[in-house]
Formats: C-alpha cells, sequence, structure tokens
C-alpha cells in the first residue's frame, strides 16, 4: 500500500505563510451584541407583563408607587446583567484564537471585545425603544409643564368659561322660565366659579319663605311668586357678577367700587345690609383666590414629583447600564480564556 508523506518543512512554511488573525473579531462581536439585544428584548417584555401582573388601578389593591418603582429598578439592573454576560461572553468565547500573544495582550482584547458587543446591543436596544425611552423622559417634563399651565390658566379660563355659559343662559332665560333654569345651571358643576357666585346670594335666615331667605315672598301682584323679568333680571345679575369676579381674578385683585357694586346686588335680594353683603364679597373673593393657589400649589407639586422621578429613573438607568458594561467585559475574559484552553 502506498503511503503519503508530509513534508514538514513544507507545512511550516503554509503555517508562516497564513496572515496572523485580526486583533478585533467583529464577527464575535456583532453576534455577542445581537444575542444581548434580543436577551434584553425578552426580558423587558417579561418584565412588562410581570409590572402589569402586579399594579391594579384599585388604591386598596396592587404594589404601592414606591415598591413598584423599587421593583423597576431591580428588574432593569437583573436585565442588563443577564443580557450583559450572555452577549460578552459570546463575543469572547466566539473570536478567533491568538497564537503568540502576551497574555495581558489577550486580556485586554477580551475585555474590549465584551465592552464592544455591549456598546453595539445597547445601541441597538435603544434603537428600537427610542420611542418609549423618548416618552419617559419628555412625559414627565410635559406633564409637569402642562400641570403648570393648567394652573396658571385656571382663573383666565374659569372667567371665560363662566361668562360664555352664563351669556348664552341668560339669553336663553329671556324666554322664560326654562331659560332662568339654564342660566343656573351654567353656575353648576361645569363652572368653576358659580359655586362662589351663588353663595353670594345666599340668605342667613333658616327658615323657608322668610323675608330674604332667597325664596320668592308673595305678593299682591303675582301671589305665586317671581314671574319670568324677574327671573330674567336675577340671572342677567349673576353673569354680571361673574364677569366682575372674572377680571378681579385677571388682575388679582377686587376693586372697591365693584366690591360695593356687587354688594349692593346682595342687599337687594337677601336681607343682609350693605356693610354685611360687602364683606360676604371680600370673603367669597378670597375663597376664590385661596382655591386657586391650591390649584397651583398641586399643579407645581405634581411637576416637581414628575421632576424628581424622571431624574432618579434616568440616574439608576445609567447605573445599571454602567454595571452592564462591566459584567459583559467580565464574561469576555471568562468566555476567551475557556477559547485558549
Amino acid at each position: 500500500m502506498a503511503t503519503t508523506v508530509i513534508d514538514p518543512i513544507t507545512q511550516v512554511g503554509i503555517a508562516a505563510a497564513r496572515p496572523p488573525p485580526s486583533a478585533v473579531s467583529w464577527g464575535a462581536i456583532l453576534a455577542g451584541g445581537a444575542a444581548a439585544a434580543a436577551m434584553s428584548l425578552l426580558l423587558m417584555i417579561l418584565g412588562t407583563g410581570l409590572g402589569f401582573a402586579v399594579i391594579s388601578p384599585w388604591s386598596s389593591e396592587g404594589l404601592s408607587a414606591t415598591a413598584f418603582g423599587v421593583s423597576t429598578i431591580i428588574w432593569i439592573t437583573f436585565m442588563q446583567l443577564v443580557a450583559s454576560a450572555v452577549g460578552g461572553y459570546l463575543a469572547g468565547r466566539l473570536r478567533a484564537k491568538w497564537a503568540d500573544t502576551a497574555r495581558d495582550e489577550v486580556y485586554f482584547r477580551d475585555t474590549a471585545h465584551g465592552f464592544l458587543a455591549w456598546c453595539i446591543a445597547s445601541l441597538g436596544t435603544a434603537a428600537l425603544l427610542a420611542s418609549v425611552v423618548g416618552a419617559i423622559v419628555s412625559g414627565g417634563v410635559q406633564a409637569g409643564a402642562s400641570a403648570i399651565g393648567s394652573a396658571a390658566s385656571t382663573a383666565a379660563g374659569a372667567g371665560t368659561g363662566a361668562v360664555a355659559a352664563l351669556s348664552a343662559n341668560t339669553n336663553g332665560g329671556a324666554q322664560g322660565a326654562n331659560g332662568a333654569q339654564g342660566a343656573n345651571a351654567g353656575t353648576g358643576a361645569g363652572n368653576p366659579l358659580g359655586y362662589f357666585v351663588d353663595s353670594l346670594f345666599r340668605s342667613n335666615v333658616s327658615s323657608a319663605g322668610a323675608p330674604g331667605s332667597g325664596q320668592a315672598q308673595p305678593n299682591s301682584s303675582n301671589p305665586e311668586g317671581p314671574g319670568a323679568s324677574q327671573t330674567q333680571r336675577n340671572a342677567s345679575e349673576t353673569a354680571e357678577v361673574v364677569r366682575i369676579y372674572a377680571n378681579a381674578i385677571r388682575t388679582g385683585s377686587l376693586p372697591d367700587d365693584d366690591a360695593r357694586y356687587v354688594a349692593g346686588m346682595i342687599a337687594q335680594r337677601t336681607n343682609l345690609s350693605q356693610s354685611e353683603a360687602e364683606q360676604r364679597v371680600h370673603d367669597s373673593f378670597a375663597k376664590v383666590q385661596q382655591t386657586i393657589r391650591d390649584t397651583e400649589d398641586s399643579a407645581r407639586k405634581a411637576a416637581d414629583d414628575a421632576r424628581k422621578a424622571t431624574a432618579y429613573a434616568s440616574l439608576w438607568l445609567v447605573v445599571s447600564m454602567l454595571i452592564g458594561a462591566f459584567v459583559a467585559s467580565l464574561m469576555a475574559t471568562y468566555g476567551g480564556r475557556l477559547r485558549d484552553e
């Protein structure tokens, strides 16, 4: 039987003619980055499902806001750990073997492979989740700014809406008692100033039907109470008071002339004296201003809470990403060591 003899000198020549492997194995890096990105996406979807399973719109059920925030931070960190470990290990295990290379140089290259795999995975994940991250970051700022803007425009919006509603209902009231009911409805729950304006014309007398009690008094001309003309005048006066209050809210103070004028209308429709009516006007306007200040304070608090939540979320996201970069580099050195054994 013929045997084939291979010249060892020829083998040495062929090995020497081969170029040394590149210091960067991009195929291994891309493979590790793709695996890390896919693992991140998988864990993120899993975390979203678990999050919806433990929260509840009912105040007495589900996790609290603090517990949910802490659990979210823990899950994001865990997600970075697992995904980065998988990607870094694959990047180190799949790279080419560097023969005749110093041990320190191999260690550095493996570390760089793991870090580059983490970078590619982070960029890929960020590209997929750009809209979600943007909504989280900008949503808190926009929510706070919108809340402050809404609070700042409460006065103008309330006054304008009240005047528009009362004007429309007052015109309808010119057609009869149904129009008066519409005007009163215009100062109801849908109108922020309606409650305060209605409270101006309340009487101190507890007995129903007493003079100045706010109910109609029988008279010889109309034993059943005021007719449509009186109802229209009452609706017109109420609308005028709303416009006066709206202007005072816009300027920040109620002029004395307006206070006396409104007090005069109140004194005519109730059993209050002029001085008592003026005191009621000032007290009512102070309540309106306090309500507006409370609304603005609540809006500012909501904006500040949103700002803090956004800042904390960003800081913890950076910390978790740094942990992921370290784990990816460490696992790449471990995978590279197994590759060279």
